[in-house]
């Protein structure tokens, strides 16, 4: 199972996950691949017009993977309020089954060569009470590609959170870095070259606000599906 699924996360909210996984999936249709995604639960939804909460990144997501298979599927859990998912589900009075997300995953990734995962938040966030998207990763046999948000902080976060996918004995494929704005400072700008020096992770790719993800991604599919 290893190396089918890949499960991205991030250094923090709004890094830029759900627009990388989106290039890695439109990335890895483009060579060639059979692709599937999964937003296993998704919160600060807003309403929708006929009804239910509407999950933006969930949606992304099912475009970019193609659209073959119904937004409820990709999304299963949506939850209205911008809070971690067991928290938010908690507040909702929604139960989140963590053993079902794992069989509903571990099912579709026998279908396609890769499947996505996305999460919510960093690696840490819990799903339900203390069970977190590393303990998601760890379940599926998932990869990791860690999104690291271009800006001041970025060293520590995502050190951090690179040890933490080392402690618990996950395979991290790589991260990237993600510039959110296209201005530039001193810190954003040394940013990838700093990481290089500090960890012996692999630096995939580095993508450039407003630039296409799927282009830049092209050349790193095989490293992240094999």
């Amino acid at each position: 199972m290893s190396g089918r699924i890949l499960l991205v996360t991030g250094t923090d909210t709004g890094v830029g996950k759900t627009y990388v996984s989106c290039g890695v999936l439109r990335a890895a249709r483009a060579a060639g691949r059979t692709v599937a995604a999964r937003k296993p639960a998704e919160t600060g939804c807003e309403p929708g017009r006929g009804g239910g909460l509407v999950a933006a990144d969930g949606a992304a997501l099912h475009e970019a993977a193609g659209g073959g298979e119904p937004i409820d599927v990709v999304c299963p859990i949506r939850l209205p309020e911008p809070l971690a998912p067991a928290f938010a589900a908690r507040r909702a009075g929604v139960a989140i089954d963590v053993a079902e997300i794992v069989a509903a995953c571990r099912r579709r990734a026998g279908e396609v060569d890769l499947l996505l995962v996305e999460g919510a938040g960093g690696l840490l966030v819990p799903i339900a009470d203390r069970y977190t998207y590393a303990d998601l990763a760890r379940d599926l046999g998932a990869r990791l590609l860690v999104v690291v948000g271009a800006r001041l902080g970025a060293i520590n976060q995502a050190l951090l959170t690179l040890e933490a996918a080392a402690g618990r004995g996950l395979d991290v494929a790589g991260y990237v870095v993600n510039h959110m704005s296209a201005t530039r400072d001193l810190a954003t700008a040394s940013l990838a070259v700093s990481l290089r020096e500090l960890t012996d992770v692999p630096l995939l790719a580095e993508i450039e606000h407003g630039s296409d993800a799927a282009s830049i991604l092209r050349s790193v599919i095989p490293e992240l599906v094999r």
